[in-house]
């Protein structure tokens, strides 16, 4: 043990750390350790931006995968499409415990800071924002919050019209065989995902016969998963906020938790917990 110690150390002697690129190079830590610019005198104001801006780069991470899922489910390819969307659950699990982090800040300390918030808030959140559109949960009027940033708007805008990750799912179980109504694979894309018996029905038929549709069997339970992983991120989300802020309006005029509360009750994936009823 000691004498590989002593090893790696004679290897570390070795290297040029002036030529070669190093950790934070790789990483470009300069860059985002640098990025934290506290407007408040109030010691608290550090946990809440780098609260959000972890978050932001958990979202990016999640909006990467599930690109590439609905890409994987497009070209009939699930085993990666499997892993990735059990990496995004485990993400928003990440984003769960973060909340716990947050929730250390007393109602005083945000008042503290929240006059040198302005109108910020993270319901103008693009990132956010695509990640629901890219799960179903859409809404064209949502767009006008992002009118300042045209680079956004645009991103939003293709995935507003694009077809989420379900709808490609459900455009599998089409071409597996399952008679999918019409109207459901012509859907306008731009709209939030609604229920739709023929596609209830065709998951009910992979649920009696795992046997012989165990790819979308595995498929759907996936998609459960990552949905429930999604309802207790926004769970934490507004227990936290009704914690630190009680039912204040939020900063950027939402109704603040009441608006949260709403959003629990959106169902990203309905024929696959409806089903369950009926097993």
């Amino acid at each position: 043990m000691n004498d590989n110690a002593g090893k790696a150390e004679w290897h570390g002697a070795r290297l040029d750390f002036k030529e070669s690129m190093s950790y934070g190079d790789y990483l470009g830590l300069d860059q985002i350790l640098s990025a934290q610019h506290p407007l408040s005198p109030n010691h608290n104001e550090m946990l809440f931006i780098v609260q959000h801006q972890t978050s932001e780069l958990w979202i990016k991470l999640m909006l990467h995968e599930l690109q590439a899922v609905r890409r994987h489910i497009r070209e009939d390819n699930l085993p990666p499409a499997f892993k990735m969307l059990a990496r995004v659950a485990r993400i928003m699990d990440q984003l769960v415990h973060a909340w716990d982090v947050l929730a250390t800040m007393t109602p005083p300390e945000y008042t503290a800071i929240r006059p040198y918030l302005g109108a910020s808030s993270g319901f103008q959140s693009f990132q956010y924002r695509e990640l629901e559109f890219i799960l179903g949960n859409k809404n064209p009027n949502l767009l006008a919050v992002h009118a300042k940033a045209p680079e956004h708007h645009a991103i939003l805008e293709q995935e507003l019209e694009a077809p989420s990750v379900y709808d490609e799912a459900v455009m599998l179980l089409a071409r597996r065989g399952f008679p999918i109504a019409a109207e459901r694979l012509q859907a306008d894309w731009t709209q939030p995902t609604r229920p739709d018996a023929s596609v209830q029905a065709a998951w009910l038929g992979v649920y009696g016969d795992t046997e012989h549709h165990w790819a979308l069997y595995e498929l759907a339970e996936k998609l459960v998963d990552l949905e429930t992983a999604f309802r207790f991120w926004r769970f934490r989300h507004v227990s936290t906020v009704e914690r630190i802020i009680g039912f204040k309006t939020g900063t950027g005029g939402t109704s603040g938790a009441s608006y949260l509360r709403k959003m629990l009750d959106v169902v990203l994936f309905p024929e696959l917990f409806a089903l369950r009823t009926e097993l």
